[in-house]
């Protein structure tokens, strides 16, 4: 991964799977069976919306590391 952003990873009863978001990239979110396989896709949904934000001509967020949910 090129860059070293914050994921959260958790478990969706409703969607019977575990979902791993990344807050700093808008939307930027995968799922997987497995807490692994989770973190797997979400690895390349990462590398996937930098690679389109940087056709579009898009800016991209710089880490800024661990988020404080209150």
């Amino acid at each position: 991964m090129d860059r070293k952003y914050e994921i959260i990873i958790y478990w969706s009863a409703e969607d019977d799977t575990f979902i791993a978001e990344v807050p700093e990239l808008a939307g930027c979110m995968a799922d997987g069976a497995t807490y692994q396989e989770a973190l797997q896709n979400v690895e390349v949904i990462i590398h996937e919306w930098i690679e389109t934000a940087t056709q579009l001509g898009r800016s991209i967020p710089k880490p800024k590391g661990r988020l404080h949910y209150a």
